[in-house]
């Protein structure tokens, strides 16, 4: 299987409460031709279940590794912030690419996810022509034009 055929068949995990932000990255992700399977959590601690394969995400069939993480910060629970610091501190899933996708446009969270790993930080933008021109550009970027990792690094013994 060619690396482009693989990548278009890797999964992207969204990290979304909210109904409709969930509706209208599906709409951009067809918008913008992007089939790749989108799994989608609710919270924080569903996503590091989803991540670590437990709790309900325990079958790997339905909680495949994901090549791309796309990540709202603002959820209640374990936040985006949260979830991005455990991400990136796991040397099984720092290598997994994160972007923060969140109505924050504040200096301060923007400093600070990058200082904590993320690859990417975009604000949502109001408009929803421009916010699925964005994600389906996200998604292309992400899924047809980097080299991402197919697996986990092994562990070290």
């Amino acid at each position: 299987m060619s690396y482009e055929s693989a990548a278009m068949e890797a999964p992207i995990l969204l990290v979304e409460n909210d109904a409709e932000d969930v509706q209208i990255t599906r709409r951009a992700f067809a918008h913008g031709n992007i089939s790749n399977p989108l799994y989608v959590v609710r919270d924080g601690h569903e996503a590091m279940d989803f991540l670590h394969g437990s709790g309900r995400h325990a079958f790997p069939a339905t909680a495949p590794r994901p090549a791309l993480i796309l990540l709202d910060l603002n959820m209640p629970g374990m936040d985006g912030r949260e979830v991005l610091s455990a991400v990136k501190r796991d040397p099984q899933l720092r290598c997994i690419p994160v972007v923060v996708l969140t109505t924050s446009d504040d200096a301060s969270d923007i400093q600070a996810c990058y200082d904590a790993g993320a690859n990417t930080y975009i604000t949502k933008p109001l408009e929803f022509r421009t916010f699925v021109d964005v994600v389906a550009t996200v998604g292309r970027y992400w899924m047809r034009t980097a080299q991402l990792p197919t697996a986990a690094p092994e562990e070290k013994g």
